[in-house]
């Protein structure tokens, strides 16, 4: 006969009373740190594999803990304990009118190596699958949607550039954890309520018959003990949580919030850069690049502070955007040119801010309106989620916003299509008659392979050229082509990236392939080619369990007509005003190419120092000289017009004969052909 707990006892006595009442099962077992040493207060959560319902409870103070009134079906029981590494049991089957047993030994932290977490079951369980290799272990199971905690309805996270798709389950498990006294509770009423014992059942221990409850099964081989141990269940329901993309450029490498709540998890991040132009420009004034800006001086860069909120089905992002950023990011969008009202001062504190529901279909359906940040360039916004600092140019010049509504639509877990209809291309406002239209599709077929196709078109994207169209395609692909977990202090992962752009404007004197001959207003035809062609590729290598990385990379583009070119701010210059001393148009010309070589100390996941050295070239000159980029005296606030050499505005936009002939001549500034850049950057993100 086999000895149990008297509350083990009770609650398969509870379980076969509610059985046999309902088309229910339970779970009930022991959580113990060793054969006999019962582990009281451990947080159980237990979630269907359907995505049907999440539940959780505390183990009694014997270790017993139970979830009756359980739907039939496949789960998981998820054990938490101050002192010990978590466990995810595998696989348990849930029958009506039976009960499974699944007693959990788990390890003290500190004997994790040593101590295999073991558990057994009264029901045979589902083989788990076995997880992707990964170089960190990734958080397991991961709650399909919908699944419901104290009554509410959580969706499923999108799998996004900027949120691991890991902070859902830390999210549900904080829920759970916040509402276990509760749900313990409401379980015990609903067992009795179903055909509990009389209280005087309770008057003296029990004992259940071997049959009724048989013990573990046969013992297994130490080797396969700890194999099974090490072998968590794999979510196969939410969109790319059943590996770990951290590794992918642009994403986040964390695998820890500390700022997740039940409504919100916070994010913070603070970036701050120096960095060593070889130009060494006079005014410390650097252009061409939407991540560095001034050299020789620490500069803040961006500050972040918001997060997601979540109730229900309902969904919402905002961070806010202090540093630089908040200044240099605004500047290189036109559109508030467009009409009345301060635009640019409404949103220039705003990196993202949406609010959206989410849809139980499929794999998910969220459908979001706001201002989100662009994929178009594989790199993300945020430099801490990148592989290098200073990105090349189909990053860096192409879309950092979009402003308007964003669906998510899953139908696997393993695809994203995503449109867009957006105001247009980076733009707070509308430039002329037209939104604009586009949308990515994003497919990770193996764990170690993401493909992403993002797509724009239909916009008329400048302003007072209403009928000028506007197409572009950018197109990436990611490798993990190894991976060894047990490499030591070697190497342990390496990846690559490529990423190419073909893009045109066309229509109003321009065409995409170029015309036959100039253009002709009355016939629409001719006119100079106006297009954007770039690439770019990266190889990272992590060792030392990915303490240390280190990245090289670089692309070139081509941009006849510079219509996506960044505007220099020579003289405040920007979007909007244009500079005279590198405007674009068509027929203007602009090739250039870069490189970076880029090393990663990452002591934790939280923080990243990184060193890096760049060079970029240009066909024309374009990167602020040694007499740098600001007039005499200072900007002075015509940054449209030429500068004459004692700082005043020349009134002109045209360079005249004559023109500062009273104030000294016209004044230039000091542009070259090439820059290089030694950089140094610490970026923490929460």
């Amino acid at each position: 006969m086999t000895k149990l707990p008297f509350s083990l006892a009770t609650a398969l006595l509870f379980a076969a009373g509610a059985m046999n009442a309902q088309s229910y099962g339970t779970i009930v077992g022991l959580v113990r740190d060793s054969a006999t040493i019962p582990i009281a207060g451990a947080t159980m959560i237990a979630a269907k594999a359907d995505g049907g319902a999440i539940r959780s409870t505390i183990s009694a103070s014997d270790g017993v803990y139970s979830f009756p009134d359980l739907a039939p079906g496949a789960y998981t029981v998820k054990a938490k304990a101050a002192g010990h590494l978590d466990f995810t049991a595998p696989s348990l089957q849930v029958i009506a009118g039976d009960a499974t047993r699944a007693d959990i030994t788990m390890p003290p932290a500190s004997k994790a190596d040593s101590a295999p977490t073991t558990i057994s079951s009264l029901t045979p369980a589902t083989p788990a699958t076995p997880p992707a290799t990964s170089a960190r272990p990734t958080l397991s199971p991961v709650t399909p949607a919908p699944v419901v905690i104290a009554g509410n309805t959580v969706p499923a996270p999108s799998a996004g550039t900027n949120v691991a798709t890991g902070n859902f389950w830390r999210r549900l498990v904080k829920a759970a954890e916040k509402s276990s006294a509760a749900q313990d509770q409401k379980e015990r009423a609903t067992t009795a309520s179903v055909g509990a014992p009389p209280a005087s059942a309770f008057d003296k221990p029990l004992a259940l018959p071997a049959a009724a409850i048989p013990g573990p099964g046969p013992a297994q081989a130490p080797q396969e003990a700890a194999a099974a141990a090490a072998t968590p269940p794999v979510d196969l329901l939410t969109p790319f949580a059943d590996s770990d993309w951290s590794w992918l450029n642009g994403n986040s490498r964390q695998h820890d919030s500390p700022l997740d709540s039940k409504y919100l998890s916070g994010e913070f991040r603070a970036d701050t850069f120096f960095g060593l132009d070889f130009n060494q420009p006079k005014d410390h004034s650097m252009g061409g690049s939407s991540e560095v800006f001034r050299s020789g001086e620490f500069q803040l860069e961006d500050l972040s502070l918001g997060g997601d909120f979540h109730a229900g089905n309902m969904r919402g992002r905002v961070l806010m955007l202090f540093g630089m950023f908040s200044a240099t990011t605004v500047r290189n969008d036109s559109s508030p040119a467009v009409g009345q009202w301060d635009v640019r001062s409404a949103y220039k504190y705003v990196s993202e801010a949406y609010g959206g529901y989410h849809f139980n279909v499929q794999h998910g359906l969220n459908v979001d309106a706001g201002i989100f940040v662009s994929y178009v360039g594989l790199f993300g916004y945020h430099n801490f989620d990148n592989w290098a600092y200073q990105p090349s140019y189909v990053s860096s010049n192409t879309p950092w916003f979009f402003n308007g509504l964003r669906i998510q639509y899953f139908p696997t877990q393993h695809l994203k299509i995503e449109p867009w209809i957006i105001n247009g291309w980076q733009s707070y406002n509308k430039f002329n008659g037209h939104l604009g239209y586009g949308g990515q599709i994003k497919w990770t077929p193996k764990p170690w392979l993401d493909i992403i196709g993002n797509q724009y078109a239909v916009g008329n994207d400048n302003i007072g050229l209403p009928h000028r169209g506007r197409y572009h395609t950018d197109d990436s692909i990611e490798v993990k082509y190894y991976d060894h977990q047990k490499a030591g202090n070697g190497v342990d992962k390496m990846a690559f990236t490529f990423t190419g752009d073909l893009g045109c404007e066309t229509g109003q004197g321009v065409t995409c392939h170029g015309g036959q001959g100039p253009y002709d207003p009355i016939t629409g035809k001719g006119g100079p080619k106006q297009s954007f062609v770039g690439w770019m590729a990266y190889n990272r290598w992590w060792w030392h369990k990915d303490v240390y990385a280190f990245t090289l990379g670089g692309g070139q583009m081509n941009n006849p007509g510079r219509y996506l070119t960044l505007v220099l701010p020579v003289n405040g210059a920007d979007a909007i005003s244009g500079t005279p001393y590198f405007p674009s148009g068509p027929g203007l010309p602009l090739k250039a190419y870069d490189g970076t070589a880029t090393l990663d100390w990452m002591p934790s996941q939280f923080v990243t120092f990184r060193t890096e050295f760049g060079y970029r070239h240009t066909n024309v000159p374009y990167w602020s000289g040694r007499g740098g980029i600001t007039p005499p005296g200072g900007n002075n606030g015509a940054p449209a017009q030429y500068a004459c050499n004692d700082g005043s505005a020349s009134g002109s936009t045209t360079l005249v004969p004559g023109l500062c002939s009273a104030n000294g001549g016209v004044w230039f500034p000091d542009l070259r052909k090439g820059q290089a850049l030694l950089s140094f950057s610490i970026m923490v993100k929460l």
